[in-house]
């Protein structure tokens, strides 16, 4: 169909940063197969197929280990895509689910045999038509034991977002810091109010990712290589070193416009969490916390 796109590096360089062993990818997608795994009829975006042959030769290319795959919005309630994936990982994949909030709990048990650990909320307006907080959540307080919520809104929302987020009785992963506005840095009003939400529970964790969404050219940033980001987020994972998870965001969801290189995506992480103790928090500490701790 001449109507999908394409929103990933068809040739990413190998990056100049080599992650430590058993570094996660803790934030990456699949798209379809289409033929296989058909798109939502309410999908916002119709992209071409990015299956996990394409992920697992990424993550490897990258120097990755593992992988979280967040179901994306193109698929809508039906997370068989993501299932498949982590099924063909090799015990090297979790996921992430959108689930309907009448779900049952027999399948949520099933979902959790499939390697699902989470659930996602989006508040993207321009991604999803309809977020029902009370229904979202009656769904967050039946979870099987040890999952999370995953949470994806723009700065702009944060205030009125707060009081739901403090009523959701599981620990909370912020999607890329609520989209924060990089340009104003490190202690600007967006984050400055993004600590404040992280101030008001030990447990809400959060994804310094999207370099490439968060600072693009198109939006008034600098584009790659990305400076803003870098100094508006370092210092943010140096003060919560244990709340934080980090992935590529493949295969890019709507940056078809400015399509990241994924090699400068992970040498972003040195730049960010300077240390190898912070990197190795980051990549495989943090992210084996929330998603293999049965393992661990």
């Amino acid at each position: 169909m001449s109507d999908r796109i394409t929103s990933w590096h068809p040739n990413p360089s190998k990056p100049g940063y080599t992650p430590p062993a058993g570094a996660v990818d803790a934030h990456c997608h699949v798209f379809g197969p289409m033929a296989q795994f058909p798109f939502s009829p309410k999908a916002k975006y119709l992209p071409e197929d990015a299956g996990p042959d394409m992920l697992f030769a990424l993550r490897d290319h990258l120097g990755f280990e593992k992988n979280v795959i967040v179901q994306a919005s193109c698929h809508g309630t039906d997370n068989a895509a993501t299932l498949d994936a982590i099924a063909k990982s090799n015990g090297k994949a979790r996921g992430v689910a959108v689930v309907d909030p009448a779900i049952s709990e027999d399948e949520l048990a099933k979902l959790h045999e499939g390697g699902i650990r989470g659930i996602r909320f989006n508040f993207l307006k321009r991604l999803v038509d309809n977020a029902p907080k009370d229904k979202f959540l009656e769904v967050a307080q039946r979870l099987p034991k040890g999952w999370h919520v995953v949470i994806y809104f723009e700065a702009d929302i944060l205030e009125e977002m707060r009081p739901f987020m403090e009523a959701i009785p599981v620990p909370l992963v912020v999607d890329h810091m609520g989209r924060p506005d990089v340009t104003q840095g490190p202690d600007g009003p967006d984050m400055r109010a993004f600590r404040s939400l992280l101030e008001s529970r030990d447990d809400i964790w959060f994804k310094p990712t999207c370099p490439d969404r968060l600072d693009a050219r198109k939006e008034g940033g600098m584009g790659d290589p990305w400076d803003n980001f870098a100094k508006a987020v370092a210092p943010l994972v140096a003060d919560y070193p244990d709340r934080c998870i980090w992935g590529t965001d493949w295969p890019h969801p709507n940056m078809q416009d400015e399509v990241p290189d994924d090699g400068h995506v992970v040498d972003m992480i040195p730049r960010i969490a300077p240390t190898p103790e912070l990197q190795t928090k980051l990549l495989v500490a943090n992210p084996n916390r929330l998603y293999w701790a049965e393992q661990t």
